[in-house]
């Protein structure tokens, strides 16, 4: 007897729409006439194809787009004759007129290695399909090379030019390696398509896996949006489960932006969501108030010392609100060091002295969930101030075999945070109770090693809901003029850092081991001819002044950092300071 195993296509098409695919693809990568001929199939070109398609269009009904695959014949031009050569055209062409035919919205020419095969097949579909428009997308090496050594630069402006409406990569090594790609590639200023593989598969008990996780495309869907892709999906190993998270990520992100063209989104589960209009901002905190009015303002950062006792750090907020600093902010383990959590300190700060402070979340110890908890249990215990930052990965803290989560970096948290004071949850429904009221400040790295990345970066963040700016320490006036230059199209309000030095040995640190951080030579130079102690300390605290009093009319307020807990340098530093 033997057995027959029947895939129902249908239903797998139904599965991918159920679970929030805004476009489905027809199972016909492999039917030219290449590819059939193998199975004595080579003269079916066109019933496969149509019938593909009209398998995909009766399970996408009006809401979602089919589009018509279209793989590589198995050729390598360079070696193929001129009549095969013609045979892939004539083969391609007949393929995109079934395709069509059978009812797909666009056609989608993947995986293809060679550059010379995919211009044959986009000339071939224009005379097949005149009027269809076209992605076409391409399979890179490790090396982020096609087959003839050209790089993702390079590839997508050639796509262009022969005429593709939107390009992109497929297939390879996983979603890492795509993203990488991804981002080379928007130089073709073309409707970008990321669709890796679900990483490199392996074989269990037999079968063949692919162990990239629904959750980990959940994160490289976002990130993928984050670099301006249009279309975010997978190739081999990705399941309806896998779409379901990007779905999700894409709702979260982009809101009910819609297609442009004769479908809709694809979202049927989901109803629509009444937005809230946001809490004005004057009306948030104290702090918030002061920032919409535009006064000058001074936070002080204010972290527990490793341990279990905060007593000290209490006692130093307590002593700056009450010479005046406007707020103390407390970093989410900074420079990846485990200390009490910043929530429950910040709760104490509340429940002893009644500070306000500002709370800084960022993306690397909390998965989405906890993040959403982390924030509901912030505006329930009445803190309304949030610094929203990616943070410092854990190998550079004590514990660098910890994992990093990074569920949602600065820019993803940021949207979430905007959603909630909004009343929409991460997964686009109406969030129970009503809405957050936070103020969200986001951070800014001067002294970034690419500073048009970082900028770019911080357009984004303004994109996804920031209102205030807090910088990294600057110790050059000319650098921070330069940026503030080149923000001002955003109107947001800066709170420049300021670090008093303490000594020789500190400004090396910094300048040499911490990200971000650039002391230039005349800084370190005074620092190192200065004794140590006491005269380094006060030598620490006139370069801080110098910096303050020099940018105060250029920025709103001041976010000082006070090295080792010592918050009287701070007030040193603001002594006689006009606000």
């Amino acid at each position: 007897m033997r057995s027959l195993l029947v895939f129902d296509g249908a239903r797998i098409h139904e599965d991918y729409v159920s679970a929030g695919a805004n476009i489905i693809e027809t199972n016909t990568f492999g039917a030219n006439s290449f590819r059939l001929d193998r199975h004595g199939l080579g003269d079916q070109v066109r019933a496969f194809n149509f019938a593909g398609a009209r398998l995909a269009r009766k399970a996408a009904g009006e809401d979602v787009w089919v589009g018509g695959s279209m793989g590589p014949t198995g050729l390598v031009p360079g070696v193929a004759t001129q009549a095969e050569l013609d045979l892939a055209s004539a083969t391609f062409a007949e393929q995109a007129a079934a395709l069509v035919e059978g009812g797909a919205d666009v056609l989608v020419l993947e995986t293809f290695r060679h550059l010379e095969e995919i211009r044959i097949a986009i000339e071939a579909t224009r005379r097949g399909a005149p009027d269809m428009p076209i992605i076409a997308t391409m399979a890179f090496d490790p090396s982020e090379t096609v087959a003839d050594g050209s790089g993702p630069e390079h590839v997508a402006t050639t796509l262009r030019d022969w005429g593709a409406d939107g390009l992109g990569v497929n297939c390879g090594d996983g979603p890492q390696i795509a993203l990488a790609i991804a981002e080379r590639m928007r130089v073709a200023d073309l409707p970008l398509c990321v669709q890796p593989n679900a990483g490199l598969p392996r074989t269990v008990d037999g079968r063949l896996l692919y162990m990239a996780t629904p959750e980990y495309f959940d994160v490289f869907a976002r990130r993928t949006i984050q670099i301006g892709a249009t279309m975010v999906g997978g190739c081999c190993g990705t399941t309806p489960e896998h779409v379901r998270w990007m779905a999700k990520s894409g709702r979260m992100m982009l809101g009910d932006q819609r297609t442009d063209g004769g479908r809709a989104r694809a979202v049927k589960t989901v109803e629509p969501v009444t937005v809230l209009e946001p809490t004005p901002l004057a009306e948030r905190s104290a702090f918030a108030a002061k920032i919409a009015a535009g006064k000058f303002v001074v936070s002080v950062e204010v972290n527990p010392a490793p341990g279990l006792d905060p007593s000290k750090a209490l006692a130093g907020a307590k002593m700056l609100l009450d010479s005046g600093v406007d707020i103390v902010n407390v970093a989410d383990a900074p420079r990846a060091m485990a200390r009490m959590s910043n929530i429950a300190f910040c709760s104490l700060l509340l429940e002893r002295y009644g500070i306000q402070p500002i709370l800084h979340v960022c993306g690397r110890d909390r998965n989405l969930l906890a993040q959403m908890a982390h924030l509901l249990g912030a505006h329930a215990i009445g803190i309304r101030n949030l610094v929203i930052i990616t943070g410092d990965p854990p190998k550079v803290g004590d514990y660098p075999e910890a994992t990093a989560v990074y569920d949602l970096d600065a820019i993803g948290l940021l949207q979430m945070a905007s959603n909630m004071n909004r009343g929409v949850d991460p997964a686009g429904k109406p969030l129970p109770g009503g809405k957050t009221s936070f103020l969200l400040a986001t951070g800014l790295e001067p002294g970034a090693a690419d500073l048009d990345k970082e900028l770019a970066r911080l357009q984004k963040k303004r994109e996804a809901g920031a209102e205030l700016i807090m910088t990294q320490p600057i110790f050059q006036t000319d650098l921070l003029e330069t940026v503030l230059r080149r923000i001002e199209h955003l109107e947001m309000p800066v709170l420049v850092g300021v670090l008093p030095l303490v000594s020789y040995k500190n400004a090396e640190f910094l300048h040499n081991e911490v990200p971000g951080m650039q002391i230039p030579e005349v800084i370190r130079e005074r620092m190192r001819k200065t004794p140590g102690g006491e005269a380094a300390r006060k030598e620490g605290v006139k370069i801080a002044r110098e910096m303050l009093f020099a940018v105060r009319e250029r920025v709103q307020g001041a976010y000082l950092m006070p090295p080792l807990g010592r918050y009287e340098l701070a007030l040193e530093v603001l002594d006689g300071l006009k606000r």
